[in-house]
């Protein structure tokens, strides 16, 4: 059995199983845990586990996770980052800068639907990720819609908190309806505009265009059908890392 560990800024994902996710699980992500509450939280989850691989992009859970690890499970993790095989080149200024997660979800990508594609991570930000013959080309990043609606109501007095619920029109009859509206809508443009730009800029129509990250459910129902849904995108591809750095 194998943990395969996504660490974002808001949440981390993990997935239990051993060629396939098996199940998975979702927690807060929180900077200040040490590495024993980090245990006492997850140490039910590593019942027979033999393996661990980690993308993450938070470098202050990292030592929680490392110290844990070792001392409770004598583990050593795989952590997604320079001199890890992940079958995936990174063709930017700087490759160390491309985060560990979206090299994951390329690597996820090509697992699961081929060695072109852009792919829309939906968290804290949203990131768009052109790969193209299995390189990373380039990143584009915004703002996640999560963050959006936070920045709006803090700045807004007025403005009220609310869930987000698909609606109905582009534009609302009330205060909640105007929200989920503009937010909603507004990144559902965003995303399709970016995903066309990008495609028309390297002259690849026929990439796929993926959708992963937790907020993606949110707008995957006011998408074209075309738009790929891959919700444990980061954990297949972690998959494939493992893969090709132990086996």
């Amino acid at each position: 059995m194998r943990l395969y560990i996504d660490i974002g800024n808001s949440n981390i994902v993990i997935g239990r199983g051993t060629d396939t996710i098996e199940e998975t699980f979702r927690y807060t992500t929180d900077q200040t845990k040490s590495s024993d509450e980090y245990y006492a939280m997850l140490k039910h989850l590593f019942e027979g586990v033999d393996g661990v691989v980690i993308a993450s992009v938070v470098p202050q859970v990292n030592i929680a996770f490392k110290t844990f690890l070792k001392r409770y499970f004598d583990l050593t993790p795989i952590f997604v980052g320079p001199g890890v095989k992940t079958g995936v080149k990174i063709k930017t200024d700087n490759p160390r800068e491309v985060g560990a997660d979206l090299v994951a979800g390329a690597a996820g990508a090509m697992k699961l639907y081929g060695d072109d594609a852009v792919i829309i991570d939906m968290g804290t930000a949203t990131t768009f990720t052109y790969m193209q013959g299995k390189e990373i080309k380039g990143v584009a990043i915004t703002i996640g819609l999560d963050s959006s609606k936070d920045a709006l109501i803090s700045r807004a007095s007025k403005l009220i908190q609310f869930e987000f619920e698909s609606p109905q029109a582009v534009v609302g009859k009330n205060t909640v309806e105007a929200l989920n509206a503009g937010l909603l809508f507004g990144h559902v443009f965003q995303v399709i505009g970016m995903a066309k730009n990008i495609k028309a800029s390297y002259q690849n129509s026929d990439a796929p265009v993926i959708l992963t990250g937790g907020a993606s459910k949110l707008i995957k129902p006011l998408l074209p059908e075309t738009f790929i849904y891959a919700e444990h995108l980061v954990l297949e591809g972690l998959i494939r890392i493992y893969e090709k750095n132990i086996l």
